[in-house]
C-alpha cells in the first residue's frame, strides 16, 4: 500500500510538472491572457471611481472601487481554476498526448487532482502579480482587513471550483468539436449569476435562487466581508459550509463523470479527434 501511495504521488507531481512546462512552452500566450485580466480589471476598477464623479449623487467612490476590484480579482483566480482543469482534456489533444496520458498507470483521481493542483497553484501566482500591478493604478487602502480569513475562505472555495471543472472537463471529451466553447460558455452564465460585480440581491427573484447554487456566490460574498468589513472566520459561516458540501459534492461527481467520460470516448474513438 505504501508503494502505490509513493507512486500515485510521484506520477502526481509528475502532471504538475508537465503542467508548468506547457506553461513555458506557451508562455507568450499567457502573457497575453494576463495583460487582458488586468486591462479588465483595470478598467472594472475605473467604472468604480466613475461613479463618484457624479455631483448629484452621494456614494462611497472608494467601497465602491474596492467592491468591484475585489470581484475582478477573486473571478480571475476562481475562473482560472476552473478553466486550467476544464480544459484538460483540450490541451491534451493540443498536445497529441491525450492516447498516452490515458493509458499511463496511473489512477485517474491522481490525474485530476494533480491538474487540480497545478490550477490553484498557477492561478495564485498570477493573482499575486495582477494585485502587484493594480497597486499602480489604484491607492488600494484596506485598513482592518481580514487577510488570513480571506485567504482560508479562498483555499475553500478553491476546492468546489476544481469540482466544477472537472465536471466541466466531460464537454471537450464527449464533444471534441464544440466541447471546449461550450466550457467558455458555462463560464459566462457563472458570472453573470454570482455577483461578481455586483451584490445578487439586484437580481430578479429566480436569478437569485439560481445564484444559491454557485460556489462564487459564497466566496465572493465571504471574502468581501472579510477584506471590506474585517469579518472574521467563523462569523463566514454561511458562507463557509454551502461552499465545503459543494467541494464534497463537486470533485467525487466529477471523478465519477470523467471516468465515464473517458469510457464512451475511447469506446466510440473520440480521443484523437480534434474537431
Amino acid at each position: 500500500m505504501r508503494e502505490g501511495f509513493i507512486h500515485e504521488l510521484r506520477a502526481g507531481i509528475s502532471f504538475v510538472n508537465r503542467n508548468f512546462n506547457l506553461t513555458k512552452r506557451y508562455w507568450k500566450w499567457e502573457v497575453v491572457f494576463l495583460l487582458w485580466t488586468i486591462a479588465n480589471a483595470v478598467s472594472i476598477g475605473f467604472i468604480g471611481k466613475w461613479t463618484g464623479s457624479f455631483s448629484n449623487v452621494e456614494v462611497n467612490t472608494d467601497y465602491i472601487t474596492m467592491y468591484m476590484l475585489l470581484g475582478s480579482i477573486l473571478w480571475g483566480y476562481l475562473s482560472v481554476v476552473f478553466e486550467v482543469v476544464s480544459e484538460t482534456v483540450s490541451w491534451e489533444r493540443w498536445e497529441d498526448t491525450i492516447e498516452y496520458t490515458f493509458m499511463a498507470p496511473v489512477k485517474r483521481v491522481t490525474h485530476l487532482l494533480s491538474v487540480c493542483g497545478y490550477a490553484a497553484l498557477y492561478a495564485l501566482l498570477r493573482t499575486v502579480f495582477i494585485l502587484l500591478v493594480l497597486t499602480l493604478f489604484f491607492d488600494i487602502q484596506l485598513v482592518g482587513a481580514n487577510y488570513g480569513a480571506a485567504f482560508l475562505l479562498l483555499v475553500i472555495a478553491s476546492f468546489s471550483f476544481m469540482g466544477l471543472g472537472i465536471c466541466a472537463a466531460v464537454l471537450p471529451l464527449i464533444s471534441p468539436e464544440k466541447g471546449a466553447q461550450m466550457v467558455g460558455i458555462f463560464s459566462s452564465i457563472l458570472l453573470m449569476f454570482s455577483g461578481v460585480y455586483y451584490d445578487i440581491g439586484i437580481l430578479p427573484t429566480w436569478m437569485q435562487f439560481v445564484a444559491k447554487g454557485s460556489p462564487a456566490t459564497y466566496a465572493l460574498r465571504g471574502i468581501r466581508n472579510t477584506i471590506l468589513e474585517g469579518s472574521s472566520f467563523w462569523t463566514q459561516m454561511d458562507n463557509i459550509w454551502p461552499l465545503v458540501v459543494m467541494s464534497f459534492i463537486f470533485i467525487p461527481v466529477g471523478v465519477i463523470l470523467f471516468s465515464k467520460a473517458e469510457a464512451w470516448a475511447k469506446k466510440n474513438g473520440k480521443l484523437k479527434r480534434s474537431g
